[in-house]
């Protein structure tokens, strides 16, 4: 019957969620060396065949939770469409804290994968290397945006610095947990961040 195919895909879809969500929270808790497919399987409740259908293997799973994340924390803030470029920033500065409050798990396992070092790498670090220079190009074009005096090097070193101050906020709520108030040091990272455009664009009146 007609209906047939569309509810295999639909249940496909749904099971490969259910994979996808266990396999995250699995991660946030243990690593990427602590993630098995057995615990995914236990986790979600489908069997291992499953879980080998819609994925290669646990470095491809893993890559696809990076993936997932990293789109969800790219969807869920713009740059503000008016207003002074500061208020611009503080406004662009809150919704990179929530989005990644809100999805974190890209970064978390990323930045560990990112720090290890392998003879054959693991796709999930590929995966995420490629996604974190989506979103140094994403900050590197706000920054053009909304400070278009700097030129292509200024841009280059300043979505590096916005990025390494994102990544440095990231771990401090990582070890810190609630005692540390990361909407308000993201804010305050605009500030910065601001600042350090500014100067960048004042820098051969500094000579």
């Amino acid at each position: 019957m007609p209906t047939q195919p569309r509810r295999k895909r639909a249940n496909g879809e749904a099971s490969r969620v259910k994979i996808l969500d266990a396999a995250t929270e699995i991660a946030s808790e243990r690593g990427y060396e602590g993630t098995s497919i057995g615990l995914v399987s236990k986790r979600c409740g489908l069997p291992a065949s499953s879980i080998y259908w819609h994925f290669t293997d646990k470095d491809d799973l893993i890559a696809a939770v990076i993936e997932r994340s990293f789109g969800r924390w790219l969807s869920a803030w713009t740059i503000p469409d008016a207003g002074p470029a500061a208020h611009q920033v503080s406004e662009m500065a809150g919704q990179v804290a929530k989005a990644l409050q809100d999805s974190p798990d890209f970064l978390r396992l990323g930045l560990m994968l990112a720090l290890e070092r392998r003879p054959v790498e693991p796709r999930a670090r590929e995966m995420f290397l490629s996604v974190r220079a989506q979103a140094l190009m994403a900050v590197r074009a706000a920054g053009a945006q909304l400070s278009p005096g700097l030129d292509e090097a200024d841009l280059d070193q300043l979505a590096t610095y916005a990025m390494a101050g994102a990544d440095g906020l990231f771990i401090a709520k990582e070890i810190g947990g609630d005692a540390v108030d990361l909407l308000g040091l993201f804010q305050l990272h605009g500030q910065l961040v601001m600042d350090a455009a500014v100067r960048l664009a004042n820098k051969d009146l500094d000579r």
